[in-house]
């Protein structure tokens, strides 16, 4: 959530300056890649679990406080170019005959977001996951796995950079039910990218059972209260 609320402040410097000099092509661009790249296809992916199976945690409420930050901002930096679309979406929170997102000001973004180290570690997080992804990609592709979460692969890194994959839950931002990040050297087959070296992974697939609720395959599924589910959707069904 740290790392998102750093690249709001980011794109909030770009929309104030595209605005300011009405170079609105770039203003939607930039906003694009945003919504694209760093909201749909990595924090809104990775988040919705936490979403949809934590109970009521520290994880969850700060993913919930981050999408309202994201609302607010989005409806009013598209405003401009989106008049009307952004008009629908205000109304659907805030309705009533006075409320317009064109009546307010664009909210303060503090400059306490911005976070350049914490940024430049999470760089080499999704440099790590894109190879992850990739490898997962094919074993889709193959029909070993229908699912990621059906997946529990290993990652080869130096020492270095898995000590920054350890800090983090790496499973959960891969979306597979485990994943092991190991320092020794990757088998001769392992997949790497070209563009991203330094980085290989295995293919594994995840043992145990199928959550019926979170959808992870882990060992410890059927154990608990309630039938067929993990520790963690055992806790939140209580």
């Amino acid at each position: 959530e740290q790392y998102i609320l750093h690249k709001i402040y980011n794109i909030n410097k770009s929309v104030e300056n595209n605005l300011k000099n009405y170079n609105f092509h770039k203003l939607y661009k930039d906003l694009l890649n945003f919504c694209t790249l760093d909201l749909s296809s990595f924090y809104f992916d990775i988040r919705k679990d936490v979403l949809y199976c934590d109970g009521d945690t520290l994880d969850r409420r700060a993913a919930r406080i981050v999408l309202d930050f994201l609302y607010q901002r989005l409806t009013t930096w598209l405003a401009p170019v989106l008049p009307f679309t952004m008009e629908e979406v205000w109304l659907e929170r805030n309705p009533g005959n006075e409320s317009s997102v064109h009546l307010i000001d664009m909210p303060e973004t503090p400059i306490s977001w911005y976070n350049s180290e914490l940024a430049d570690k999470w760089e080499v997080i999704r440099r790590v996951r894109r190879v992850v992804t990739g490898a997962l990609e094919l074993e889709r592709r193959d029909k070993n796995i229908g699912s990621s979460l059906e997946a529990a692969p290993n990652v080869y890194v130096d020492l270095e950079v898995a000590e920054v994959l350890k800090s983090v839950g790496f499973a959960d931002l891969c979306i597979t039910s485990d994943i092991q990040v190991i320092t020794g050297p990757p088998p001769k087959l392992a997949f790497v990218l070209e563009d991203t070296p330094g980085v290989a992974v295995s293919f594994a697939k995840a043992i145990g059972k199928k959550c019926r609720r979170c959808w992870k395959i882990l060992p410890d599924v059927g154990s608990y209260s309630h039938s067929e589910v993990c520790g963690r959707c055992d806790a939140a069904l209580e």
